[in-house]
């Protein structure tokens, strides 16, 4: 149970900081205030549903494109908080492809180096 919800609790923080950086970064990608905490559940909800279906999807059909899962996995993520929520808007062809990027690669980032820092202890101790 300990393990789920660090797992859970590093999901939305990994993609609160890829939303963030993204936000920053990318002209034409904006979100704001309390919204901005829907936005991050909305999208990692819809990552984390998505993730499995968009695999089995492409295993079954272009198995070549497993490289590229998670990628989509963000964009569609992307895609279903603007039209869902008002806490996130991005605009322009360019502000979608880099912020799909951007918030991919941060969110990678944030889940490989948040449990050395963070979660460390905590799941060692659960362990013994």
């Amino acid at each position: 149970m300990v393990r789920l919800l660090a797992r859970t609790a590093l999901t939305l923080v990994a993609n609160a900081v890829g939303l963030l950086v993204a936000s920053f970064v990318v002209k034409g990608f904006s979100v704001n205030g309390f919204s901005f905490v829907v936005a991050v559940l909305f999208f990692s909800a819809s990552t984390i549903v998505l993730g499995p279906l968009i695999i089995k999807i492409t295993m079954q059909n272009a198995n070549y494109l497993m490289g590229g899962i998670a990628l989509v996995t963000t964009f569609v993520g992307l895609l279903l908080t603007t039209v869902f929520t008002d806490g996130l808007s991005i605009n322009g062809i360019s502000a979608w492809l880099a912020s799909t990027f951007i918030v991919w690669v941060f969110s990678v980032l944030a889940n490989v180096l948040l449990p050395l820092v963070l979660f460390k202890k905590i799941l060692s101790e659960t362990k013994n």
